[in-house]
């Protein structure tokens, strides 16, 4: 019998707009992920003819971009069903969770650019142009984390200890801005424009971190090598390098006054985290389906694996946790949104409780593929080797699982 969906009410448009990103997760992701993880250089990654760029392009295609721009500005974030949303995201996690994460990532500072577009010409001109791009030139990128300073973005509050390293001062109409992001940031040797974290008062720690948007073309920029690592090797990571780069003040958001920035934290904790549950949701059940074909295909004293009762409990048990991350991802995602909608600010507990919850999952489940492939599991000719290195990594992204557990449990 086929893998039954149990999710009640999907539109015939949401079942559509799920098929034809399906097709684009299995035709042009999947491969493109495994073609960019198994090379040597990870600078030929995100080389001008690496086929990196074939996704940002069909994205593009499918209008992918346009989820979270609002009508106004040419986006369709209002009509989009929060449930189409999220089945798009658990799908491309399904094709490929690196490069699930890089798009992910691109569309935030034009997101959040839209927010501040009223107030701000320049802001809206960056989402018009956003809107318009056809071809995935525009890339951006979240500048969150630095060499020194990871977790304690989510623990130092206001200890003037754990204030950020990369700083502004304001001269006249422009900030100053040195230092350097960290060489985890996710598009950060190939972004066009980024969010930016920066400290402004280094007396409240990273309670004076102040948010700016803006393009990586401005002077004082530049950028490290792409990050050489384990998992998730089609996602592009690299530092960003600041020495007195000059940035309009008008790109800096929101300053370090009352609690500004403090009042955005669950509110980016559940975004960042919430987005994370579902994509590993889909590599988990990717992991899942690629275990279970194997076993009906591979056979060993005479039968299918699959009918020796070890290999069925096996499966029963990476189907019961992987229909557990869904369905818990799903519905925190739902209320989040629904929150969202309302003016509310959304759980940030739920989101790390559903990314701690699917990221884990992901990489049991993807171990057992492993088990179940044998020593085929290693092999490189088969992707669950892939999934596994990719459902690790993210145990420790977007803020290692226990300190997003230690600061998710402040919000209870």
């Amino acid at each position: 019998m086929a893998y039954r969906e149990i999710d009640m009410n999907l539109s015939a448009e949401t079942l559509a707009i799920q098929k034809e990103v399906r097709k684009f997760a299995m035709d042009v992701m999947r491969p493109v992920g495994i073609e960019l993880d198994q090379m040597a250089n990870p600078a030929d990654a995100s080389a001008p003819e690496s086929p990196v760029w074939s996704v940002f392009k069909g994205a593009r295609d499918l209008d992918l971009h346009l989820n979270s721009i609002p009508e106004a500005y040419g986006g369709i974030a209002e009509s989009m069903d929060p449930m189409t949303s999220f089945l798009i995201a658990e799908t491309m996690g399904y094709g490929d969770a690196g490069l699930a994460i890089s798009l992910g990532a691109s569309a935030m500072p034009f997101g959040f650019a839209a927010m501040f577009a009223p107030f701000v010409p320049e802001l809206e001109q960056m989402v018009r142009d956003y809107v318009a791009d056809e071809k995935g030139e525009m890339v951006g990128c979240w500048a969150i984390t630095e060499p020194e300073h990871g977790g304690d973005w989510s623990l130092g509050k206001d200890d003037p200890k754990c204030g950020p390293s990369v700083t502004g001062e304001l001269k006249g109409d422009e900030y100053i801005v040195n230092g350097e992001k960290a060489a985890w940031v996710s598009n950060g040797t190939i972004a066009t424009h980024a969010v930016l974290h920066v400290g402004l008062d280094a007396s409240r720690g990273m309670a004076g971190t102040g948010l700016a948007i803006i393009p990586l073309d401005l002077p004082g920029i530049t950028r490290g090598k792409p990050l050489d690592k384990l998992g998730q090797r089609s996602l592009n990571q690299g530092s960003i390098i600041f020495q007195d780069a000059r940035i309009p003040k008008q790109y800096m958001v929101i300053q370090p006054v009352e609690n500004a920035i403090a009042d955005m934290g669950e509110l980016i904790l559940a975004g960042a985290n919430g987005g994370m549950s579902i994509t590993f949701a889909g590599l988990a059940k990717a992991a899942y389906d690629e275990a279970f074909n194997y076993a009906q295909q591979r056979v060993q004293g005479g039968v299918s694996i699959f009918e020796h009762k070890n290999i069925k409990l096996d499966l029963f048990k990476m189907f019961t946790r992987v229909e557990a991350a869904r369905a818990n991802s799903r519905r925190m995602a739902l209320y989040n949104a629904a929150q969202q909608t309302k003016g509310e600010m959304p759980s940030g507990a739920h989101a790390v409780a559903a990314k701690c919850l699917s990221t884990e999952t992901a990489t049991w489940v993807a171990s057992k593929a492993i088990q179940i492939f044998g020593g085929n599991g290693l092999a490189k000719e088969y992707p669950v080797e892939k999934m596994f290195r990719d459902a690790r990594a993210a145990m420790i992204e977007d803020g290692v699982n226990e300190t997003l557990g230690l600061a998710a449990a402040e919000y209870l």
